[in-house]
């Protein structure tokens, strides 16, 4: 059950961002000229007359449906907007994914049980998808306004006021003024119209300008949560997903691993065995007529039953080790330990035993990682820790070995990751180049 490495994943260079050129500009300076600004600044935009439409297409057929539930026509109606809110809903993801970045899921589909329209209309009613979607046309209307509002005019402000140094002439030559008026009564009047006066006025420009795109950046953030949480799949319906996932994960690796043991089985044991069996039978016909070489016959078969018997062990150690069972994880994993290429120390630090299931990921879990150490890491040292934080378990390898293993790149270390996955566990990996390597896996506790 060893995790193999391909070339670059243990030992490798590794180095994520190699290649990429700082940028010379702060992050504040940049944000007026990036095109997430402005795509960020376009949804803001389109979200005004988006929202209006949807807003007065859900209130106007909404009200309608609901006028006309007294009669049969009602339902239909009621039906008919919620699936119009659930276009809407797929418009809003493709704006979402197009201007801000975000890639949400499209929700579970309706599931109509039965035929004809009735079918359709008493599904599409009782969809919590169909009515969250009617609720973010409903939310999201005075939300855009607002967005609108405040985006326009924030840019709309630091633009003008930031280029000011161009037009203010347009005062003094059209309105007989000296400048921009900042205020003004009977008795007194304001003017910006000295140089000193209209470079603040440009420096002003200059800061809103610089604070408008982490304005944009904040109101569609709240956007984000609202395609997020309204238009999306439900809780209920991802976490289906994810076991339906971890359930494949779970079978295949058991599929893996009967295949393996039926390999072990029938070309180690069972091909001993057989080897035994035919020497036993040799033996025994020799054994009146040349007794000194049926006896050592018998002995070289002696010697493979011991050979057989190790390998047996090796097997069953494989599966499930009875030192698991009978002592817990601090034995079995000095155990492992103790067969690993280079010195391991091993500290467990249980209050109790959790169940056989999580105990025996555990174990294999810390075993294959010793393995790798063994054959990967060109370690002379490693050190195993395994302890208990509230409800979790956490088991953590570590060596100073030459670094490098990456867990992205389709590698064992991604199938151990699947594995954990499959019963809510987690596997972080942290090896730079050159080491060391910290190897640290997550699973729930359960006793």
């Amino acid at each position: 059950m060893a995790t193999h490495y391909g070339y670059g994943e243990w030992g490798g260079s590794g180095s994520q961002g190699a290649g990429e050129r700082p940028h010379r500009l702060p992050a504040a300076l940049r944000a007026p000229f990036e095109g997430r600004t402005w795509g960020e600044f376009c949804y803001v935009l389109l979200g005004l007359p988006i929202g209006i439409a949807m807003f007065v297409c859900s209130v106007t057929l909404v009200s309608l449906g609901a006028g006309l539930l007294v009669t049969f026509l009602g339902i239909p109606v009621l039906a008919g907007v919620l699936a119009a809110c659930r276009g809407f809903g797929a418009l809003e993801r493709a704006r979402a994914r197009g201007l801000l970045g975000l890639d949400v899921a499209a929700p579970e589909p309706l599931v109509v049980k039965g035929d004809g329209p009735m079918a359709w209309i008493g599904a599409m009613l009782k969809s919590g998808t169909s009515w969250r979607q009617l609720l973010y046309t409903l939310v999201q209307f005075p939300w855009a306004v607002f967005s609108f509002v405040v985006g326009v005019v924030f840019w709309t402000t630091g633009l003008a006021l930031l280029s000011y140094p161009l037009w203010f002439w347009v005062f003094p030559t059209f309105t007989g003024q000296g400048g921009l008026q900042l205020y003004g009564d009977d008795m007194h009047q304001v003017y910006l119209d000295n140089p000193f006066e209209i470079s603040m006025t440009a420096l002003v420009g200059l800061l809103i300008t610089l604070a408008t795109p982490w304005i944009v950046r904040g109101l569609t953030s709240v956007d984000r949560l609202m395609v997020y949480g309204l238009l999306g799949p439900s809780r209920l319906a991802t976490r289906v997903v994810e076991l339906e996932s971890d359930r494949g994960v779970v079978v295949d690796t058991a599929a893996a691993d009967l295949r393996r043991i039926e390999r072990d089985l029938h070309d180690g044991a069972q091909a001993r065995l057989v080897n035994l069996a035919m020497d036993l039978g040799l033996a025994k016909e020799k054994l009146t007529e040349d007794p000194q070489a049926a006896a050592r016959m018998v002995d070289e078969a002696h010697g493979e039953v011991k050979t057989a018997l190790q390998e047996l062990r090796d097997l069953a150690r494989g599966i499930h080790p009875a030192v698991l069972t009978d002592r817990g994880l601090d034995a079995a994993l000095s155990s492992v330990a103790s067969r690993c290429t280079v010195p391991v120390r091993v500290e467990v630090d249980l209050p109790a035993r959790p169940v056989p299931a999580i105990e025996g990921i555990a174990y294999f879990t810390v075993s294959e990682l010793l393995q790798n150490v063994s054959k990967h890491a060109r370690a002379s040292r490693a050190t195993v820790d395994v302890w208990r934080v509230e409800n979790r378990l956490l088991l953590q390898v570590t060596d100073n070995g030459i670094g490098g293993a990456d867990a992205a790149h389709g590698s064992g270390l991604a199938g151990l990751a699947a594995r954990l996955d499959s019963v809510d566990g987690i596997l972080v990996v942290d090896s730079p180049p050159g080491g060391p390597t910290r190897i640290t896996a997550e699973l729930p506790w359960r006793t």
